[in-house]
């Protein structure tokens, strides 16, 4: 079993950056994909980002790419995103999820995920 804690979230104003942390503790995570999804208010919970575990290789979605860098510390099964230029539509509440095998943007190919850190932007 594997356990998934976020941390990081916060208030900020648009145009700021925050740094959402996952701790992923139970198991090596070689071969596991981390994602971060989030869920706005009144909205599915959607993919905005990937990363293979050992490869290191990343997915973005567009409305993130460029704004948006996800990364992890291979030994310390921690895994990271860095949001710059946040903005109000970026309002969500994020989850660290895991999976094993390939990557994947579908909510239900995870096993394993975090209780969500809220991320507020305001305008």
């Amino acid at each position: 079993q594997v356990q998934l804690v976020e941390s990081g979230g916060g208030l900020v104003q648009a145009g700021d950056s925050l740094r959402l942390s996952c701790a992923a503790s139970g198991r090596p995570l070689n071969g596991y994909q981390m994602a971060w999804f989030r869920a706005a208010p009144g909205k599915e919970r959607e993919f905005v980002t990937g990363i293979s575990w050992v490869g290191g290789i990343t997915h973005y979605s567009e409305s993130v790419k460029g704004r948006f860098t996800v990364s992890r510390e291979y030994g310390k099964n921690m895994g990271h995103l860095q949001m710059n230029s946040l903005k109000p539509e970026d309002t969500a509440v994020y989850y660290c999820a895991l999976r094993f095998g390939t990557e994947s943007g579908m909510e239900r190919d995870y096993n394993y995920w975090g209780q969500g850190t809220q991320v507020t932007v305001s305008s």
